[in-house]
């Protein structure tokens, strides 16, 4: 692993989603030094540093976010933008070897991606049964959720001396 740039989005909420009014989502520029293998660097990255039940997938051409849980994507190949905050929200370029870090509530939807685009996600231990909002579900029920949802002890890939315990206290 190497320094890397790390800059936070604050989210205003976006029609039915929320997004987390005490969190930012935090960017992760170039993770690992090695780009070969990337799927593979992040599992063990997240897996060292207790963030569990990761998938191998690209994201959902639609609005969604999670209420019980934060998630991390590790981008494992190609390239994609990305809308975060719900319709209406800041568009993102990400690509290979970059990784977001979205609190619970936090609204994302895959705008457009290369063909090989693919993401790996993760979610902080005791938060692996994660939900899937949409703007039709109910929001100030999915509030309360996000309220309660604990912060994660430790960064996905830098552990508990990383950047992510400076941005979320």
């Amino acid at each position: 692993m190497k320094e890397y740039i790390v800059s936070s989005i604050s989210l205003e909420p976006h029609g039915n989603i929320p997004n987390n009014p005490h969190l930012p989502l935090l960017f992760y520029r170039q993770v690992f030094y090695d780009s070969s293998n990337l799927e593979q660097q992040f599992k063990e990255a997240f897996a060292k540093h207790n963030w569990r039940g990761s998938w191998t997938n690209g994201v959902f051409n639609y609005h969604h976010y999670h209420s019980k849980s934060h998630e991390v994507l590790g981008v494992a190949a190609g390239s994609a933008t990305l809308i975060l905050g719900g319709p209406g929200g800041e568009e993102a370029e990400v690509k290979a070897g970059d990784m977001v870090v979205l609190p619970a509530g936090t609204g994302h939807c895959r705008k457009s991606a290369s063909p090989d685009f693919s993401v790996v996600g993760a979610y902080p231990k005791g938060q692996e049964n994660y939900d899937i909002c949409t703007e039709d579900d109910e929001v100030e029920e999915k509030q309360q959720n996000i309220r309660q949802v604990p912060l994660p002890e430790t960064d996905p890939v830098a552990g508990k001396d990383g950047p992510l315990l400076q941005h979320w206290k």
